[in-house]
């Protein structure tokens, strides 16, 4: 199918709620994941602050797409992790497979289709305390993959995402809402990365989605 036709259908599928893709697709999502009761009560513990200033920030202080194994780094890693049936060449590129974005409920099979997103973006991070960081700490959370921080998605979705938090983007698709707080608030949790007033408010109301 057409790339751009395909996203076309996929964005009026989304809003007349109707799960669409290439095939059958991938469903694995990342790990870590607390349940609703957890991420409420790590809500609450989040410290509401206003957000940070942005000076000093580069992507670059956040050293990203590191070494995992042999020649794989952290992007080919939640490639093969979350997508189906992924074959990787000498260099661990993927070079096929599947893989489904639930961010707005389409499937790729086409690894250049996907992005990898950082759930809470690292310019949100920085802006929420980790301008404190050391690189070292920097690099760990830009790599993260024993939580949820890391997903495969719809590259575009991921563009049009950029560095917003929840109070001024959701995903696509409001079925996932409720799965994408779980996510963010654990990442800002695990991290101690702070909170403002309407960002809390904007994951109150996804959780009640659950």
């Amino acid at each position: 199918m057409n790339r751009s036709l395909h996203r076309s259908l996929a964005a009026v599928a989304v809003a007349a709620g109707v799960t669409v893709g290439l095939g059958t697709g991938a469903s694995a999502e990342p790990p870590g994941i607390p349940t609703p009761p957890e991420a409420q009560s790590q809500l609450t513990g989040l410290t509401v602050a206003a957000e940070g200033s942005m000076a000093g920030y580069s992507r670059e202080e956040f050293p990203h797409w590191s070494t995992v194994s042999g020649a794989c780094n952290t992007r080919e890693t939640v490639l093969e992790r979350d997508g189906e049936d992924v074959s990787r060449d000498s260099s661990c590129a993927a070079t096929s497979g599947s893989w489904f974005s639930r961010y707005d409920d389409a499937t790729w099979t086409d690894a250049s289709d996907v992005d990898i997103d950082r759930v809470v973006p690292l310019a949100e991070a920085w802006r929420s305390g980790a301008d404190g960081w050391t690189e070292s700490r920097r690099e760990r959370f830009a790599n993260d993959l024993d939580g949820p921080q890391l997903i495969a998605v719809t590259d575009d979705v991921n563009q049009s995402k950029g560095d917003q938090s929840p109070d001024q983007w959701k995903p696509p698709s409001g079925g996932y809402w409720c799965t994408y707080a779980l996510m963010w608030i654990d990442v800002k949790s695990t991290w101690d990365l702070t909170a403002t007033d309407t960002e809390v408010t904007a994951l109150d109301e996804m959780l009640a989605t659950c």
